[in-house]
């Protein structure tokens, strides 16, 4: 590390590294693998547990897995405009354009609310690894963008936040 007054802008960021090179595939991998793995629980496995639970615990089923799906649309988002910069297919600056639309906090129920333990063990699997990824990707995207309160939103914030996510896959795949 270089140190001085130039010392943090000629520090080597690791995230960017990461991100920005061939070793963003296992990470890239192991979202979109998480991504499918909580698609199929959600429409198979998941679905005929949710209706053996109490009212309350199919509740904060139906709330989470809202919440699962959200956060894991937020980060195959993230991940497809990274490999997309990562391919040449974006540039940097336009995958920062697009990626100010991503949104990496989604909140998730506290493990001691009631109704939790009731929940099914691989869906309380899947929301924990979901939110430990999520976490990961926060702090990466903070590295090498910047904390989310220095970032300029250029574009006002919309009330379709699907047709947002749609827009931004296009994008990334580069149909849009």
């Amino acid at each position: 590390m270089i140190t001085g007054s130039t010392g943090s802008a000629n520090m080597v960021k690791l995230a960017e590294r990461r991100v920005f090179s061939h070793s963003f595939k296992p990470l890239y991998n192991e979202g979109m693998g998480l991504v499918e793995e909580a698609a199929e629980y959600l429409d198979g496995d998941g679905r005929l547990a949710a209706k053996e639970l109490p009212r309350a615990a199919a509740g904060l089923y139906a709330a989470e897995s809202m919440r699962l799906t959200t956060r894991l649309m937020q980060l195959a988002s993230w991940l497809l405009l990274q490999r997309a910069a990562n391919s040449g297919e974006m540039t940097r600056e336009q995958v920062a354009v697009e990626k100010a639309k991503v949104r990496l906090d989604t909140a998730s129920v506290n493990e001691d609310a009631p109704g939790w333990a009731e929940l099914p063990e691989a869906f309380r699997s899947l929301v924990r690894r979901s939110l430990r990824l999520e976490a990961l990707v926060r702090r990466m995207d903070e590295e090498i963008y910047g904390p989310e309160a220095e970032r300029a939103f250029e574009e006002p914030l919309t009330v379709n936040p699907v047709s947002d996510q749609i827009t931004l896959l296009q994008t990334a795949f580069g149909r849009g």
